[in-house]
């Protein structure tokens, strides 16, 4: 049995704690909403009043934090786990970030003999304990850690040294912009030349066609039935993945066409006032801007009753 800490108990941390705790392992839970306290303490974890009280209560910390600057606070802020954690302690980012910011806190926490792990999620909050986690860091670190990550990932690998698993999960939340853009687009343009999305989301699915993912599957499934509450992925969190994922790409010399493009829309979606809702939200947007222009769109009750 390990005392975990865990700091950030959103929709993807309460999934671990969760498993943690069915698990066998004792939990300390800090979140800056009171809401989210109460549901984890509901399992059974115990509330802590600050991360460094976590820190010194337990033998690693999970962070399952929204960006950069939470993560730099948790770690190093004031009442931050670097106030609290003892030598041999290890802290897992498990959050979104960019390399450079998990290698300056990864830094700070060496110095003081405390372990540090990048360990970002590819995966939906629903396969918890099937999640794939690339690490960056020191394998002895990884090792340690090993028996409580297992209970979260099927496949964990050490990448590489601080930073290489923030670089992977970039380079998935590249790709995973590009394919909610194209849905968006895609319904879009089907409900303004005739096609109700509901119905061409049903055609699609059912086929055996190459472009069916999963990823298409959600998005289409909340396209066609305009439900954008209760985000399994917010447009804010995608902003902020494709934001870093674009700066890294600049910084080493590439040219992230596509990427950036995206990184546009998600801007327009945020301006719109979409920024808490689920990202397949996005065709609104393709919308929006359409009647900007000009031009007007049928809705899909009112294709489906032309067809």
């Amino acid at each position: 049995m390990m005392d975990v800490g865990l700091i950030g108990a959103g929709v993807m941390g309460l999934a671990a704690a969760g498993k943690i705790i069915d698990g066998g392992h004792r939990l300390l839970v800090f979140d800056v909403r009171r809401a989210s306290m109460e549901r984890a303490g509901k399992m059974n974890a115990s509330p802590v009043a600050a991360p460094r009280e976590a820190a010194e209560r337990s033998d690693m910390i999970l962070l399952f934090l929204p960006g950069p600057q939470d993560v730099r606070h948790a770690v190093s802020g004031k009442g931050g786990l670097l106030e609290g954690a003892h030598r041999g302690t290890v802290i897992v980012d498990m959050s979104t970030v960019d390399p450079g910011v998990t290698t300056t806190m990864a830094l700070l926490a060496e110095e003081q003999g405390v372990g540090y792990l990048d360990a970002p999620v590819l995966g939906r909050p629903d396969a918890v304990g099937k999640w794939a986690l690339p690490v960056g860091g020191r394998s002895d670190d990884l090792d340690r850690c090993r028996p409580v990550l297992e209970l979260l990932a099927g496949y964990i690998v050490h990448a590489g040294p601080w930073g290489t698993g923030n670089k992977i999960k970039l380079l998935n939340q590249m790709m995973f912009g590009a394919i909610n853009a194209m849905t968006a687009e895609m319904m879009a343009t089907a409900e303004q030349i005739g096609v109700a999305p509901a119905r061409l989301y049903e055609i699609i699915t059912a086929s055996q066609a190459g472009t069916v993912s999963n990823l298409f599957r959600e998005l289409g499934n909340r396209i066609a039935t305009d439900d954008y509450e209760n985000p399994v992925f917010s447009v804010d969190l995608l902003a902020k993945d494709i934001r870093l994922a674009v700066q890294m790409a600049k910084e080493n010399g590439t040219a992230p066409l596509l990427s950036r493009l995206v990184e546009f829309l998600n801007e327009m979606a945020q301006m719109h006032g979409y920024g808490s809702k689920d990202t397949s939200v996005m065709w609104e947007v393709y919308k929006n801007m359409w009647k900007v222009n000009g031009t007007t769109s049928s809705s899909s009750k009112q294709t489906e009753k032309m067809q």
